[in-house]
């Protein structure tokens, strides 16, 4: 046929469709064929990367389209670590990411300077420079591991946290280097460095956030705010290098700065990872592995001796980092493994540095060939380094993950028909749908994904289809929504001629143990709501029930305040609520303000040591003075309202006044009312808290409901 004719098939490819074909291929049969023979994905793309590059089959070019893609590879690897990463944990352990930051910078640097110098016979500048190649270093094994579930480990952590630091005390190395090999390092070069560093850190984690919040809260469309996401990652690499630091400390800080703004079980955070994962750092692992000459083994003794030097002394210095921080921190093996395995690969800064080290000529031999500051043999050691660590992290940080996440998954096998969670949405208003359902995500405490209730009830009297054709439409739009963020949504159809009768029953055949109500965005919450609300299904159902109104998105709140009564403690449900608006501020990120009495903050206080989110503690006693919390309420707030059912130990008179406040002094900001769960006790300042059939359930939950159960049962 003519048309085949047409079609160039010439090697290397240079027909844009055929290269991309073949990319493609590979990213979705490497991993499959390689995890076959005990070979992690991530390696396996590295290794075709060089079976079908210019050294291997040279099937392809390195041309300007791969390294484009790579490099938005590279970049995104280190914005999904910075967006990832617990801020919590992060600003705790940031004394613990600074040691290990120098252990991994220290070592390899003072043990690179003497190998290049002693047994390699380099100059010092070709020394440090070899040096500051090893101290820095890539998270490519951060997908593999976040994937395996382990990526909020303190380790990994503090590995993260560490990251930063080396990579940019490395660069900033490879700069002076060549700044003085240049004649270009004076008083003048460290001012304006400083300068720029400072200035370009100030926009980012300043500006960038303050961006980010005013398009989210415009723009609610999920293509744009994607896009607005690498714009960002980009800009920030590009402000880095006008900084005169490297491009992935850009996109880091940027996923750091975004990292309030994109909650973790957002539909828009499950695109992001979803998109890397399937392409960008796909496209790098190949890339890098493009790289890759087996032949250097065979050129020259040189090549091979160099190569040996930079692997042993590479790899020994990072274990060495890793090691130490595993003593001083007390770390598991298995921890040390994740540590030694994120840090252990060579790759970006890596090649920054050797490729920027080739290209400064120093002189010219009496037979004219060029002095470059690293040879030729350095720059082929330095590919064989990059293949052998980036083999040896990804099998160690493979097996450190995989023996962490046996570990959490056996700690936490118990009955689920008895501590599964299980969600109530009731739906009535397709504009707060989305709203409702992120909250009910991001309030779970297990990796459940079946946990989701959305519930239409339809007058059982009304003959007109349309109100059926609107409850199914508001049910799929619910059902969208939540698969957006990867879970499952239980799309429930009532018939009944009363909404509460419809929502207790549901409530009862399904055993639900969380109800989330939603407010009209425009609308304020009534009396008569309240009151309806209170007669009908707060007396008939015992679940911890949230009603929620929401007046921004989710994402967009910066502080949470939470109004806590006096004697909340002594409620049976206090700790079911407590473990909700602390899944808030794990899966947000927003920081938690609470006012309470003295003893109800004793409880919080003790969990913030053990479960660390960002928090703030204010003693407050007198719901009277209720009105004088609102000179500290921020536009950017939610506020949290915990109350009581009539004759329950924490109910105060006050609490029938809430409605007319929030709608005078309130009614442009998202607030949520709880009412605790009671577990049908008719008086819960009688219950034993001590009782096992409260202290079960939650340990059953999650590790915050086992330090709650713990406090219990010794208090």
């Amino acid at each position: 046929m003519i048309f085949l004719n047409t079609l160039d098939t010439s090697l290397p490819l240079t027909n844009p469709v055929l290269k991309f074909l073949l990319i493609l291929v590979i990213i979705l049969f490497a991993p499959i064929i390689l995890n076959k023979i005990k070979i992690p994905h991530l390696l396996g793309l590295i290794i075709a990367g060089a079976v079908i590059g210019p050294n291997g089959f040279h099937l392809m070019e390195r041309d300007s389209s791969i390294i484009l893609s790579g490099t938005a590879g590279l970049l995104y690897i280190m914005f999904l670590a910075g967006l990832e990463i617990d801020l919590g944990d992060f600003k705790k352990n940031s004394k613990k990411s600074l040691v290990f930051g120098l252990y991994t910078f220290l070592i390899p640097m003072a043990l690179g300077t003497l190998s290049g110098l002693y047994i390699l016979n380099f100059s010092i500048f070709t020394s440090v420079l070899l040096a500051s190649m090893f101290a820095s270093h890539t998270l490519i094994a951060y997908p593999l591991i976040s994937k395996l579930g382990v990526a909020k480990n303190k380790a990994v952590n503090i590995t993260v946290g560490g990251t930063m630091i080396t990579d940019t005390l490395a660069l900033l190395v490879l700069a002076v280097i060549v700044g003085m090999t240049t004649g270009e390092v004076n008083s003048e070069f460290w001012i304006r460095l400083s300068v720029s560093i400072i200035i370009f850190g100030l926009i980012v984690m300043l500006l960038f956030p303050i961006i980010g919040s005013w398009f989210f809260k415009r723009f609610d469309d999920n293509v744009s705010q994607y896009i607005f996401v690498l714009v960002m990652v980009f800009l920030g690499a590009v402000l880095a290098e006008l900084a005169g630091i490297e491009a992935i400390i850009g996109a880091f800080l940027a996923g750091l700065a975004l990292n309030r703004l994109i909650p973790h079980t957002s539909p828009l955070m499950n695109r992001i990872e979803f998109v890397g994962n399937a392409i960008f750092i796909p496209f790098f692992l190949i890339g890098v592995g493009m790289l890759i000459d087996y032949r250097a083994f065979f050129k020259d003794i040189e090549t091979i001796k160099v190569a040996s030097v930079m692997i042993v002394v590479a790899t020994f210095a990072k274990f060495i980092a890793a090691w130490l921080t595993q003593k001083t921190f007390k770390f598991t093996r298995d921890e040390r493994r994740l540590i030694f395995g994120l840090s252990n690969a060579q790759a970006a800064a890596t090649l920054a540095a050797v490729l920027v080290g080739y290209n400064i000529i120093l002189g010219e031999t009496s037979s004219g060939e060029p002095i470059r500051l690293l040879s030729e043999s350095i720059l082929n050691g330095t590919i064989l380094m990059i293949l052998f660590t980036c083999t040896i992290a990804s099998f160690v940080a493979q097996k450190g993950a995989k023996n962490i996440a046996l570990s959490d998954a056996s700690e936490s096998e118990s009955d689920e028909q008895e501590s599964q969670e299980k969600i109530l949405i009731p739906l009535s208003n397709s504009e707060t749908t989305d709203e409702l359902i992120n909250l009910g995500v991001t309030i779970k405490s297990k990796i459940n994904k079946t946990g989701l209730y959305a519930l239409s009830i339809i007058d059982n009297n009304s003959n007109d289809g349309t109100a059926d054709k609107n409850a199914k439409k508001i049910l799929n739009k619910a059902a969208v929504t939540a698969s957006a963020t990867d879970n499952h949504l239980n799309e429930l159809l009532r018939y009944d001629l009363n909404i509460v009768n419809g929502i207790t029953s549901v409530v009862k055949e399904h055993k639900i143990t969380d109800l989330i109500l939603g407010l009209h965005v425009k609308k304020g919450i009534s009396d008569s709501f309240l009151g309806h609300l209170t007669e009908g299904i707060l007396t008939k159902c015992n679940t911890t029930t949230l009603i929620y109104k929401p007046a921004q998105p989710f994402g967009t709140i910066k502080r949470h305040v939470i109004i806590v009564p006096e004697k909340a403690e002594k409620e049976i449900g206090f700790a079911f609520w407590l473990i909700k608006v602390w899944n808030i501020a794990r899966n947000s990120g927003a920081k938690l303000v609470f006012y309470a009495t003295k003893e109800s903050l004793a409880f919080i206080k003790e969990i913030q040591l053990k479960h660390p989110v960002e928090s703030e503690f204010h003693e407050f006693s007198d719901w009277d003075d209720f009105l004088i919390l609102a000179r500290d309420f921020h536009k950017d707030d939610n506020l949290i309202i915990v109350m009581s059912r009539k004759e329950k130990p924490s109910f105060h008179s006050f609490m029938n006044k809430i409605p007319s406040y929030l709608n005078k002094y309130f009614k442009d900001t998202s607030y949520i009312l709880i009412y605790p769960m009671q577990a049908g006790v008719t008086d819960a300042s009688k219950f034993d808290l001590k009782n096992p059939t409260f202290i079960e359930p939650l340990e059953k939950l999650d590790e915050i409901g086992k330090t709650i159960a713990k406090i219990f049962k010794r208090k």
